[in-house]
């Protein structure tokens, strides 16, 4: 059975030491298409070494990149789940911020599956993952939600039922990101080296006309957008970002955010204007601070 859910419920975290370098930051940060204007300071603090700061999604790749050394083939490595990669799209990510994210640095991260919903014709998968650092203290927390094609069916919960809402009015801003057509091989040295992003004889398999951009590089794009267009360019004001994945990205496409402010609580809706407004995010909220 490719899905042994008590099995996956009932296993032990897996526990691992991850660290990191500037060079790792910096590849990330250029793998969401960072440093297009490398005489723009503001734009420069992402790419280069002094004064550099760290985009909080990066949490979502540290120990992956370049300096964790050759990287095993892709995988699904999860206690109980056994799933073809073509079967598999990233659903939904959210990231829970504790505490500034260092330009270099190490943590201990634990992961478990979480939850396993039954969607009919698929199953999701929730994976959890929490990360501290060399004292104990808490740093990140994130949420993953996996969505496998043809898994379902086995009489499971089928999970929270949510709703995607912006509000009534028109947004406060709109902004925009280039994205480049060989981001995603870029992107891919950060860590997913699923062929998804990189075959085309893979991604046809899959269902698409050629390779797509990550999930996570598209939810990297948009906070960019949001810390350089909402939060003066300041990354540890984010405290929390949640999302659907609601459509495929082609590198070389264009994604317009659009933002709701309320307070602290920012809802966005991400769009791929070269497709007539394809949802790209969906369900994206943000809480920051002041």
């Amino acid at each position: 059975m490719p899905i042994d859910v008590n099995a996956a419920l009932t296993a032990e975290p897996a526990v691992r030491d991850v660290a990191w370098t500037e060079r790792d930051v910096i590849l990330y940060h250029l793998g969401l298409g960072a440093g297009e204007n490398p005489q723009d300071p503001a734009e420069l603090r992402w790419v280069y070494e002094k004064d550099l700061q760290v985009l909080p999604t990066f949490a979502l790749v540290a120990g992956q990149g370049i300096s964790a050394g050759d990287a095993p083939a892709a995988g699904l490595n999860l206690p109980g789940i056994d799933i073809d990669l073509r079967r598999i799209l990233h659903g939904g990510q959210s990231l829970t911020v504790h505490a500034p994210i260092p330009a270099s640095g190490g943590a201990r991260v634990s992961s478990r599956v979480a939850d396993v919903w039954d969607k009919g014709k698929a199953a999701v998968i929730v994976l959890e993952q929490t990360a501290t650092d060399s004292g104990g203290n808490p740093l990140w927390t994130t949420g993953m939600q996996i969505w496998a094609r043809d898994e379902g069916g086995f009489g499971g919960s089928p999970g929270p039922e949510s709703v995607a809402t912006v509000p009534d009015r028109e947004p406060d801003k709109v902004l925009v990101s280039r994205t480049g057509t060989a981001q995603a091989l870029l992107y891919r040295l950060s860590g997913d080296l699923n062929p998804l992003h990189a075959d085309p004889d893979f991604a046809a398999a899959a269902g698409f006309e050629r390779p797509i951009l990550h999930g996570l590089a598209s939810y990297g794009v948009v906070c960019k957008a949001v810390v350089d267009g909402m939060l003066d360019g300041d990354p540890t004001r984010l405290r929390h970002y949640a999302v659907r994945f609601a459509g495929s990205l082609y590198p070389g496409e264009t994604v317009e955010t659009a933002v709701w402010q309320d307070g602290d609580r920012l809802t966005l809706r991400a769009t791929c204007p070269d497709r007539d407004g394809q949802p790209v995010l969906t369900q994206a909220t943000m809480e920051v601070s002041g």
